[in-house]
Formats: C-alpha cells, sequence, structure tokens
C-alpha cells in the first residue's frame, strides 16, 4: 500500500487500522459473496470465514475478530450458541447475527448470548457494511421490524415471571428513560439525537449512564433489564 493509499484509508474505531471481520454461514456461496462485496470496503478487513458454529469458534479464537458476521441456525453448532462461546473466548468481539430467522425467541436468545447486532439478510450490503461500522463504534442494531417483536417477546417474558420476587430498581432520569425507550424501538443514536433535539455525544452520554446505573455492559441489555423490571411500558 502506498502512502497516499494509506492515508486515503478511512480510520477504524479511531486506530487507522480496518475493521477485523470473520464471517460465518453454512451456504458457502453466500459467505463468498459477502466476503467479496465487504472487501471493496477501504475500512473493512475480512480475516477469515466459517461454514458452522464450531469453526466460528475456532476461527475467531485464531483470527480475533473486531466483528462477526455469523447466521443463527448452522450444522454442529448453533450461531446463538457459538456467539455465547465467542464472547467467552475473545471478549473485546462484538457479533451481529445476520439470518432470515424473525423468529422473537432467536432474535431475545442472541441478546442474551451477548449479540450486538441482529440483522435480516433481506438488508442491502450498503446496510451491511454500515452496521459493521456502527457495532466497531459500539452501538447496537436490530432491523426495525424486529424492534416490535422484541418487544413481543420481553412482553410474553413479563407475563411468564410476573409472579418472581421484585427487587429494587436504580433511578434512572425522565431523559434517561426518553433515551432507552428510543433504544428500544431501535432508533440508533443520530436518530435518537433528532428526536430529542440534543446532540449525539449527549446521547452516548445518557446511554453510558444508564449502563453504569443497571450495571449492564450493552445497550440491548439495558433494554431487556428495563423491560423486565417495567421500567418501560409495552403496549
Amino acid at each position: 500500500m502506498t502512502e497516499d493509499e494509506a492515508a486515503a484509508k478511512p480510520p477504524s474505531a479511531g486506530t487507522g487500522e480496518p475493521i477485523r471481520v470473520l464471517v460465518v454461514d453454512d451456504h458457502a456461496l453466500f459467505r463468498r459473496g459477502l466476503q467479496m462485496v465487504l472487501e471493496q470496503e477501504p475500512d473493512i478487513e475480512v480475516v477469515g470465514e466459517a461454514g458452522d458454529g464450531a469453526e466460528a469458534v475456532e476461527r475467531a479464537t485464531d483470527t480475533m475478530p473486531d466483528i462477526v458476521l455469523m447466521d443463527v441456525r448452522m450444522p454442529k453448532r448453533g450461531g446463538i450458541d457459538a456467539c455465547t462461546a465467542i464472547k467467552d473466548a475473545v471478549p473485546s468481539t462484538k457479533i451481529i447475527m445476520l439470518t432470515i430467522s424473525d423468529e422473537e425467541a432467536d432474535l431475545y436468545d442472541a441478546i442474551k448470548a451477548g449479540a450486538s447486532g441482529y440483522l435480516l439478510k433481506e438488508i442491502s450490503i450498503e446496510e451491511v457494511a454500515s452496521a459493521i461500522r456502527a457495532v466497531n463504534e459500539g452501538q447496537s442494531l436490530i432491523s426495525p421490524s424486529m424492534a416490535s417483536k422484541l418487544l413481543t417477546e420481553f412482553a410474553s417474558m413479563i407475563k411468564r415471571t410476573d409472579d418472581r420476587q421484585q427487587v429494587p430498581t436504580p433511578r434512572l432520569t425522565d431523559r434517561e428513560m426518553e433515551v432507552l425507550k428510543l433504544v428500544a424501538k431501535g432508533l440508533n443514536n443520530r436518530d435518537i439525537a433528532k428526536q430529542l433535539f440534543i446532540s449525539e455525544n449527549t446521547v452516548k452520554n445518557h446511554i453510558r449512564n444508564i449502563l453504569e446505573k443497571l450495571q449492564l455492559h450493552s445497550r440491548m441489555e439495558a433494554v431487556v433489564y428495563a423491560v423486565r423490571e417495567k421500567l418501560l411500558e409495552i403496549t
């Protein structure tokens, strides 16, 4: 790479290095197509591929990618089980489930397993690249169509556990609750900022404060917690 090419290369998470991606899917044609398109992105580098969950764990441990793009349903070891194993082996790796499955239970299980994104394969390749960048920067993403399904699953969960012992919950400010409700609807930081007429940095600060108060690690975990504790109302 020449000095001019290096200077023109977009930064990755502030390091200037490309985002290292591992592609996992049991369909070789889909893997190869996704790899070929992503390699056209100057700030994304595909460091490997895997055809099932078991192989994905091995490849992730070997390559230590920034992002894993992984299908939910695969032979030998499913994507959700592999997600848990990868997060245990390489905690810094973020995982995006890219799948045809729009089942509420799969979405909920993926979030519990530590996935930072859950996108349907019907999205465009440009959206996949944008999702990789967003998750690499610390955002959590789900397809808008899946946001309502997620809340539906939470509602069912609440009904099933309505008789459990109640515990005190940390108090969130009115503004933090507004931000959390918009996160629950699947909005990203930019859209939340526009809707509340505040800056993206202010949104990030609110989300950081929410996570600290709830002692959680991701914004999607915060939504799960808030709905379970009835901090958010589901209609």
